[in-house]
């Protein structure tokens, strides 16, 4: 009986790990076939590089085999002819210019007059005559002299501190004019909407046939100073509507605010354009 314990010496490594065991498993083949696949691969690998590395001076190469014979030229020195120096003949000079006339200078003489001086006639006056001298007095009497004018101080400068008021003037207000223009005009209470709402609630329709269409006029009436309204009119097309919006515009007893004018009531015309539509 054989020893087990023995190998064989041309059994390889794999075959050894393998022994007594499925080599028909991936793992065996793979160990198997392991040494040359590394071995290819490192040939290829190794080739490729060396086609990366080699190709440039290939192409040089091969670029170069293939270029065109170049063409010599031939270029013989040929002698060159000088030119002839061309001779300037030499220019006659030509005559200076005549010098310019020299200029005449100007002296101008100023004479000093000087005035002889001349005596100023001595004007002498005649002694006064002997009466005048007489009747001067001379000692210890006293004599009246001219009296100097009473002397009257400036009055005293307006002081700074303080500045000259100007009230202003407020025109004065007529309580019996009706003014159109004023600073405040008069105002319902609850305002203009307030109004005409007023008006359409209170209008009463039943005074006209109901086949008017639209109907239009204007009212106009004054804002008294306490409020109150007077002098309505109406100037519109239809005297029925007239008549009835006139009505309707008295019947409202709610009292105005009263115009006002320097902060003054006043009477105060007011206009207020009125529509409605009546269909039959």
């Amino acid at each position: 009986m054989a020893n087990e314990n023995v190998y064989d010496s041309n059994l390889t490594l794999d075959e050894i790990v393998f022994e007594n065991r499925n080599k028909e498993y991936g793992a065996y083949d793979l160990r198997n076939q392991y040494p040359k696949l590394l071995t290819k691969s490192f040939i290829i690998g190794t080739a490729l590089f060396l086609v990366a590395a080699l190709s440039p001076f290939i192409y040089l190469t091969i670029k170069r085999l293939t270029a065109p014979p170049k063409q010599e030229v031939k270029a013989d020195l040929v002698d060159v002819l000088q030119e002839d120096k061309i001779i300037e003949q030499p220019k006659e000079k030509e005559p200076p210019p005549p010098p310019p006339p020299p200029k005449e200078e100007k002296i101008e003489v100023i004479q000093n007059v000087v005035p002889e001086p001349v005596k100023a006639p001595k004007v002498e006056t005649p002694p006064p005559p002997i009466s005048k001298q007489l009747e001067t007095t001379t000692g210890l009497t006293n004599q009246e002299g001219v009296k100097a004018p009473a002397y009257t101080p400036p009055p005293p400068p307006p002081s700074t501190g303080t500045r000259a008021s100007t009230a202003e003037v407020k025109p004065q207000v007529n309580e019996n004019q009706v003014y159109t223009e004023v600073e405040q005009t008069a105002e319902f209470p609850g305002g203009i909407n307030a109004f005409r709402n007023k008006v359409s609630s209170n209008f009463d329709g039943s005074a006209m046939n109901g086949d008017e269409g639209t109907v239009k006029t204007e009212i106009t009436f004054v804002v008294e100073r306490d409020g109150s309204i007077t002098d309505v009119k109406a100037s519109g097309g239809n005297s029925d509507f007239n008549a009835e919006a006139i009505r309707t515009i008295k019947s409202i007893k709610n009292k105005w605010t009263p115009a006002k004018i320097n902060g003054q009531s006043v009477r105060y015309r007011f206009r207020l354009p009125l529509t409605m539509n009546f269909e039959g």
